[in-house]
């Protein structure tokens, strides 16, 4: 789809009205249910746990992506470490946001509201480094990730090369990227030297896969980006729970 106008971008008096406050992230990884009840799980999360941390001073967004067996054939690498990945959760917060809160009403949610939990694969803060947004998009990057999207190409790395590039490849209507470091809260372990890239993609995730996947190619043979995971996503879907499973 094209839009008319010119990009957000190019505009000073769109720009002047306000840009993003978002400074962080704070994003889980997990496997899925051992017992197949990922259905149950969505559920269960998005009507009650994701909409409770609104209450959260500083959180601005959210997002839940899931994998399918197709997107895991459409991985353009996927190292032992991130292998088990298929469902992906991400919290966006301001520099100040209340992150203890956060902890805590997660804690408070528990005992009989909580039926069980994902197989934890990743869990951490993130600080955002960059963020850019194809033109086509007219939408600013500052705003990209409330941008309507199908899903996300996500690309987890070692190293800090920027991937705006991406953001020319059909499908990808914009990236935000996001550098680890150590944790803003204590009991977390550091995660300095990881890159998370999220590609918003307003096309088919698995359909985008396969024209990232020569610019993936070409990116990682200068060697200043070791790549762990490069996979796409579809975004959940509210009340249609098992649309994305197997």
């Amino acid at each position: 789809m094209h839009l008319p106008g010119v990009p957000s971008d190019e505009l000073p008096q769109v720009l002047a009205t306000g840009v993003t406050d978002v400074r962080k992230i704070f994003l889980s990884m997990s496997a899925r249910e051992p017992s197949g009840r990922d259905a149950e799980y969505l559920e269960w999360h998005s009507l009650d746990h994701r909409v409770e941390q609104y209450r959260v001073a500083g959180l601005r967004h959210s997002i839940r992506l899931i994998s399918t067996p197709e997107c895991r054939a459409a991985r353009a690498v996927s190292e032992p470490r991130f292998d088990a990945v298929d469902h992906v959760m991400t919290y966006f917060f301001t520099e100040n946001a209340a992150l203890e809160q956060f902890n805590a009403l997660s804690a408070a949610l528990g005992g009989e509201r909580r039926p069980f939990r994902l197989p934890s694969v990743f869990a951490g803060y993130l600080n955002l480094v960059g963020k850019v947004a194809a033109r086509r998009a007219i939408a600013g990057a500052d705003v990209v990730p409330w941008r309507p999207s199908l899903g996300v190409y996500l690309i987890v790395e070692e190293g800090t090369q920027s991937p705006a590039a991406f953001a020319d490849v059909d499908g990808v209507a914009g990236v935000w990227w996001h550098a680890g470091g150590e944790p803003p809260i204590a009991g977390l372990a550091t995660n300095a030297g990881i890159q998370v890239a999220y590609c918003f993609l307003d096309d088919d995730p698995v359909k985008v896969a396969a024209l990232l996947r020569p610019v993936l190619r070409q990116r990682w043979t200068s060697g200043q980006s070791v790549p762990l995971l490069a996979a796409p996503f579809y975004t959940l879907v509210p009340f249609e729970w098992e649309r994305f499973l197997p």
